[in-house]
């Protein structure tokens, strides 16, 4: 049989049934459902035409590689190269997600680029699956630049991403830093370039600042329109605006507000309090952290999801009811800890307890001085909860909360220490009405990671191990229980 019939015969038996894609050099390129292609010309060394809609593919083919089950391999040719190229149709299990595809299509596309961008060295490997086992994100593309022995470990962040998954680049390239020096025994990884989308560098810019100046840490944004790329200047890019909000703001809201409230808050004034949200221009009352009401300007919403219902003297019967079923559900000793009243907002619940007695965190911390939400745009990021307090001796202190495992508390804590420390540094902390009477040290703030002892993510100390040594950091290990009261068991 000619070669051709051969490869025509081949590609009809392999594309009859199933899910079948189209690879060029291990590079998806297509599913082939909806494709069309034909064999023509030389017998010997046949063309084979491929296309679609989305679609147009043209190889002279020289050799069947592999011919099994699950992949026919071919060996083609391809204008101006000297070896041949591998065009592959490999069977699946299942069609490929849109987001997959996507992902997979940008890490081909990078490849390219960073072998235009960077001719003296060779992609090594460039991969956008996720690998749980060392904590590495599928949403990104990972991989290895070498020169020689010299490696450069590479994250990068595919277009049309959320802010979030740019903003936390940085973990996930730091850690796949890290893992690429255990697994690489052909050189050493000397640095790590993160390339994220055009204009979105700014957060991760900012945290660079708080590494450890040693870490050989470069950053490019990807203008995909142009397929470029422009290495930034992380001092120009991580400006990032953290505006303060004065503290007579604050208690000016509480003022206003405190003739409604009172009467709710002497319902239980053991769990419930008041919380200012100065953007807002609204008070929160909190039941052991958890909302359940609202005011603004002057007067009161109350729900437990949705602070909507006007407190009215018709409603005061519906709010006593949500109350008595806080101090049921929401009680340190609560027999039903399930109940999505006891489990609501843990982070809340664990700053309440923390706010009544700092002590607990560390002894040298000032009772009289414990604010939350200090810059107008904080909100807790992913649950991640930033107190500042004073020690008595006049050092600044930040306090992180987390009651589960959070890969990011790490650099959270140093994005919020940069922000506490440029505003020391100006003297604004101080002009704003924070910590009166206190002659604030210049030092730089403290830091106190505090989460259940057990509830640590397990890349912790790596990623702390990657902060400048201007940040002394505390973790602070809670027992489980602690919900029924504060308990260190762990203070490293």
């Amino acid at each position: 049989m000619e070669f051709a019939a051969k490869l025509q015969a081949s590609l009809q038996e392999f594309t009859a049934s199933g899910i079948v894609e189209v690879r060029e050099n291990g590079g998806r390129i297509a599913p082939f459902s909806g494709m069309s292609w034909e064999v023509r010309g030389d017998s010997a060394k046949p063309l084979l035409h491929l296309w679609s809609e989305q679609f147009n593919l043209t190889r002279r083919v020289i050799a069947i590689t592999d011919h099994s089950d699950q992949r026919l391999a071919l060996a083609v040719e391809r204008f101006g190269r000297h070896k041949p190229d591998r065009l592959e149709f490999v069977r699946r299990e299942f069609e490929r997600g849109a987001r997959q595809v996507s992902h997979e299509q940008f890490r081909d596309r990078l490849v390219q680029l960073l072998a235009e961008q960077f001719p003296d060295q060779t992609v090594e490997s460039l991969v956008v699956a996720p690998d749980l086992e060392h904590s590495l994100s599928g949403n990104y593309a990972r991989g290895i630049l070498r020169r020689g022995s010299a490696c450069v470990a590479v994250l990068a962040v595919p277009g049309g991403e959320s802010s979030d998954v740019a903003d936390n680049s940085l973990t996930f390239a730091l850690l796949w830093m890290r893992r690429a020096r255990e697994s690489n025994r052909r050189g050493a990884v000397t640095g790590l370039r993160i390339i994220l989308p055009k204009n979105g560098c700014a957060a991760v810019a900012h945290r660079l600042a708080a590494l450890d100046p040693k870490l050989a840490v470069e950053l490019y944004e990807h203008d995909a329109a142009l397929n470029t790329l422009e290495k930034i200047d992380p001092q120009r890019a991580g400006n990032l605006d953290a505006w303060l909000v004065p503290q007579h703001e604050s208690e000016a809201l509480l003022a206003q507000a405190r003739s409604a409230l009172d009467a709710i808050v002497a319902g239980a004034p053991q769990a419930v309090t008041l919380h200012p949200a100065a953007q807002s221009r609204e008070v929160w009352l909190r039941y052991r952290g958890l909302a359940f009401a609202r005011w603004d300007n002057g007067r009161v919403f109350f729900g437990i999801n949705d602070a909507s219902e006007e407190l009215t003297p018709s409603s005061r019967p519906t709010l006593r009811r949500i109350l008595h079923d806080l101090e049921v559900h929401r009680h340190p000793l609560a027999r039903d800890t399930r109940h999505s009243l006891h489990r609501a907002q843990p982070e809340r619940w664990l700053e309440s307890m923390v706010r009544e007695d700092i002590t607990r965190v560390d002894a040298m911390l000032d009772q009289r001085f414990v604010y939350a939400q200090v810059f107008a745009n904080a909100g807790g990021e992913h649950g991640i909860l930033d107190l500042l307090t004073v020690t008595r001796s006049g050092r600044l202190a930040i306090i992180e909360l987390k009651a589960s495992e959070h890969i990011h508390l790490p650099l959270q804590a140093a994005d919020y220490w940069l922000r506490v420390r440029r505003q020391l540094q100006s003297g604004e902390i101080a002009r704003y009405g924070y910590f009166p009477g206190v002659a604030l040290q210049q030092a730089p703030p403290l830091v106190y990671l505090v989460a259940p002892a057990l509830r640590f993510h397990p890349a912790t100390d790596d990623l702390l191990n990657c902060l400048s040594t201007e940040m002394e950091i505390v973790r602070v290990g809670l027992a489980e229980g602690w919900r029924r009261g504060l308990r260190v068991v762990m203070r490293q």
